[in-house]
């Protein structure tokens, strides 16, 4: 019974779409004064597509009728006579018409609840501020699924009535023939004696008279039958439109978004198999009540009865038309997206899907997909529906595909496999724009014929990823942190200390408040045009730099928590200068693309007894090529301990190449290369205040050169060279 309480409360159109929910096929009434029997009973345990539940049905029927007798009998006085009429006048009534077809009452009551249930839900979640729908897929999932069982027990409501009026139609027609036949055997009276005459008119002018008048009574109720029946079909296709728009406008436009994020190392976008469940659904609904609207246009040319009825038959055709126009044009979609970056004369593929194609026979006559590549005015005016006069921005190898239909999954879908592009046509740059920055789309077009080529639809797949100008800054770190995450494949993602250094950098910024960031935006220009202040790279390049050395080189010290990474010079120095000497860090370089640097705390070799912060020379993916970091560490004795303070050898022996004392082949033993500092004063440093380590003997280069020399210059350098 709460729920009939709370259905009371609704307001506007949310009341006026409950009330129409009851009628002579099931008074308001009988719910209001059976509240609390009706929301008690176990609709959903009856399957109404199972014949063997109509003894369970029939049981739910006759206690009904029970409780409506014994409610009219409890009613006293006056008042209570009236009632006590009309609720056992209902009891009658419901008799009779599901004594025949119980699960009717199960699925008309089920759609009343559920409609109930929908109703309330929304009114409720409207007049709380910031309560929306519950984030929860399982939830969702449940409320669509109860939508469209709410739809099929509308589209099987009209469906009954389209029959009724079928059958009702077909009797008019019959007596409106008998009425026609009396009317000619009147005529034929002219012939016969006139004391037969009068006898027989007698006896057909009444039959006439009677017939015409109810003739006239019947026209008027399949007037109304069509009115009511047009009604009925107004809200199960706003329903429609309505469920429509949660799987297409969200449901689908959230799995699109998940490709593009996918595309930069976001999480897999996950399959399309509920979402074409949900779109086949609807267009076997879409097509159903579409057919009904047909019969009842047929209907009505075969029995014209002036009234509104064709206006609104006429609105619904557009509005059913509409509908399935948007659901096939929605659906047709780049399952496998091709590549973001296209080299010519490199093979590509992609695979569209229509996800409606099995449901609605497309495959019947399958479709050819064609591929063209445009740029992004082209496709900006193709938005707009302004005529591109078919113009293409290149040429791509390939590129026409049929759709095939597969039987075992139910898809219907063109696998473009070895697509090339041969040539691109790019446009007049006169501003600043770099042929990096210039963009193109892959367009996908077909043309789908849906039942029998009743109706055709030219479907374009495809709207171009829009790159805006500016982003607010947490929405870049998003993207940052998922792309750092992937490519550099680990779990450990970018920290909010590790976002605020990025701020810094970014913005030219000294805050360490994250939320002085918030609000703010960076530009294009700012991301990746712009260098950085004394730099010749721009943010892009130096973030994207971290990314390479990092994937290539460091993956597994990242993981191990190693390198703490992006920090500048001064917080690397206030955050050594607390730790006993020897202690170092690992951080990005400031200076250098893709350049990480060793920080550590030392004595000063110039002034006794004070102490300073040396950060060496960056290593490069060049370096790690020879030596990797673990070894330059291990060869670094006055590298200690990790900061804050891990012994060195817990954090990278593990990853250290194995020293090889052992003579290999003819009894020479394999040199060895190892990274030597050598600080005498601080004349080594450069202007950033870093090592050179062309000054300081960087063994491992060096040894590189000799091993390139032949072997005689190798030797007389070898007994005079530093190393001796």
């Amino acid at each position: 019974m709460a729920l009939w309480i709370q259905a009371q409360q609704l307001q506007g159109d949310a009341l006026h779409q409950m009330q129409s929910l009851y009628g002579q096929h099931f008074p308001i009434e009988v719910r209001h004064y059976l509240a609390q029997w009706l929301e008690a009973q176990l609709w959903d345990a009856i399957d109404l597509e199972n014949q063997q539940d109509e003894f369970k049905a029939k049981r739910l029927l006759d206690g009904l009728i029970q409780e409506l007798q014994r409610k009219a009998e409890h009613q006293m006085g006056e008042d209570g006579f009236l009632l006590k009429i009309k609720l056992g006048h209902y009891a009658t009534q419901l008799k009779s018409s599901y004594d025949p077809c119980p699960l009717e009452l199960v699925r008309c009551v089920k759609h009343i609840l559920y409609t109930e249930q929908r109703l309330v839900k929304e009114a409720s979640n409207a007049s709380s501020p910031g309560s929306g729908p519950v984030d929860g897929t399982p939830q969702r999932y449940q409320q669509i699924n109860q939508t469209f069982e709410e739809l099929r027990v509308m589209t099987q409501d009209t469906e009954n009535d389209l029959r009724k009026l079928q059958h009702s139609q077909e009797y008019f027609i019959i007596q409106y023939q008998e009425s026609l036949r009396i009317q000619a055997q009147l005529s034929s009276l002219a012939s016969i004696p006139p004391a037969e005459r009068v006898q027989r008119e007698s006896g057909l002018q009444s039959r006439k008279s009677t017939l015409e008048a109810w003739l006239t009574r019947e026209a008027n109720t399949l007037q109304k039958y069509r009115q009511e029946l047009a009604e009925k079909h107004q809200r199960t296709l706003a329903l429609l439109r309505k469920q429509q728009t949660v799987i297409v406008d969200d449901e689908l436009i959230q799995w699109k978004r998940r490709q593009q994020l996918a595309g930069n190392g976001g999480p897999s976008e996950g399959g399309l198999d509920i979402l074409q469940a949900w779109c086949e659904k609807l267009a076997d609904m879409i097509w159903q009540n579409r057919q009904q609207i047909r019969r009842v246009e047929h209907l009505t040319q075969q029995l014209p009865i002036p009234g509104p009825t064709e206006e609104l038959l006429t609105d619904l055709n557009a509005t059913v038309t509409d509908i399935i126009s948007a659901l096939v044009t929605s659906t047709f979609i780049i399952e496998k997206q091709p590549p973001q970056v296209l080299k010519t004369q490199t093979k590509f593929s992609a695979t569209v899907r229509l996800l409606v194609g099995g449901k609605l026979n497309v495959h019947m006559n399958p479709p050819q997909v064609k591929a063209t590549i445009i740029s992004e005015q082209q496709a900006k005016a193709l938005l707009k529906n302004e005529n591109t006069r078919n113009d293409s921005s290149g040429e791509i190898l390939n590129n026409n595909c049929v759709m095939e239909y597969h039987q075992t999954t139910g898809t219907l879908s063109a696998h473009f496999r070895t697509m090339s592009l041969k040539r691109i046509k790019r446009s007049d740059r006169r501003g600043a724009e770099s042929v990096t920055e210039e963009k193109f789309t892959v367009l996908f077009e077909s043309q789908f014929s849906v039942g029998g080529n009743e109706l055709v639809f030219h479907v374009k797949g495809r709207v171009p990823f829009v790159v805006p100008d500016k982003v607010l800054w947490p929405q870049l770190c998003e993207a940052l942190n998922m792309k750092y995450k992937s490519e550099v494949q680990s779990d450990r993602g970018l920290s909010e200390d590790n976002l605020v250094f990025l701020a810094q950098k970014a913005f030219s910024s000294s805050s360490n408040n994250t939320e002085d960031y918030c609000n703010m935006t960076i530009t294009w220009s700012q991301f990746n045009r712009e260098s950085l202040p004394g730099r010749n790279f721009t943010f892009w390049q130096w973030f994207d730099g971290v990314i390479e050395l990092m994937k290539k080189h460091l993956k597994s010290h990242w993981n191990d928590g190693a390198i703490l990474g992006f920090l500048n010079k001064q917080q690397a120095q206030d955050m050594l200068m607390s730790k006993p000497n020897g202690t170092f860090l690992l951080r990005f370089s400031d200076s250098e693309i893709g350049g990480i640097t060793i920080a550590w705390v030392a004595e000063n070799p110039n002034k006794a007894g004070e102490r300073m912060v040396w950060n060496l020379m960056p290593f490069t993916t060049k370096d790690f090529s020879i030596r990797s970091l673990a070894d330059r560490i291990s060869d670094l004795n006055h590298l200690l301990f990790l900061y804050p303070s891990q012994p060195k050898e817990e954090v990278f022996s593990r990853y250290c190449t194995p020293p090889n004392s052992k003579a290999v082949g003819d009894g020479y033993v394999k040199p060895e290369i190892k990274q030597v500092v050598k600080v005498e004063n601080d004349s080594m440093l450069d202007t950033e205040g870093e090592f050179d380590l062309d000054e300081t003997m960087d063994m491992a280069r060096q040894v590189e050169e000799f091993l390139r020399q032949p072997m005689e210059t190798q030797w007389n350098e070898r007994l005079s060279g530093p190393w001796q």
